[in-house]
C-alpha cells in the first residue's frame, strides 16, 4: 500500500468514524440535531476519499480499507471514547490489517 493510499485510507476512516460518532451523539447521547448534519458532511467526505484509492475495482478497496477502518476505529475508542484496547482489540487488528495488505498488494493475474 502506497504511503498515499495509507494516508487516504486512514482520512477516510476517520471521516466515517467521525460522520457514525456525529449521529451516535445526537440520537444516543442528546446532542443538537447540528451534530447530524456534520456527521452528513463527513460521510459525504468520506466516500469522496474512498474514490481517490488507486485500485481497479472498488471493491478491492473498500476491502481493503476495511482493516484499516478497523485499527482506526480502536484508536478512536482509546482517544475519544477513553476506553484502552486489550490484546485481543490488537491482535483482530492486526490480523485484518495483514488482510488488508493481502487484498490489496497481492499479485494479479491479467
Amino acid at each position: 500500500m502506497p504511503g498515499t493510499g495509507l494516508f487516504i485510507f486512514i482520512a477516510a476512516a476517520l471521516c466515517e468514524i467521525g460522520g457514525c460518532f456525529a449521529f451516535w451523539a445526537w440520537l444516543r447521547l442528546g446532542k443538537s440535531p447540528l451534530w447530524a448534519v456534520g456527521g452528513a458532511g463527513l460521510l459525504v467526505l468520506f466516500a469522496w476519499l474512498l474514490t481517490r484509492v488507486d485500485s481497479a475495482a472498488a471493491g478491492r478497496a473498500f476491502a481493503a480499507y476495511g482493516g484499516i477502518y478497523i485499527c482506526t476505529s480502536l484508536g478512536w475508542m482509546w482517544a475519544v471514547e477513553g476506553g484502552r484496547p486489550d490484546r485481543w482489540d490488537l491482535i483482530g487488528a492486526l490480523l485484518c490489517v495483514v488482510g488488508s495488505a493481502v487484498i490489496l498488494l497481492g499479485p494479479r493475474t491479467a
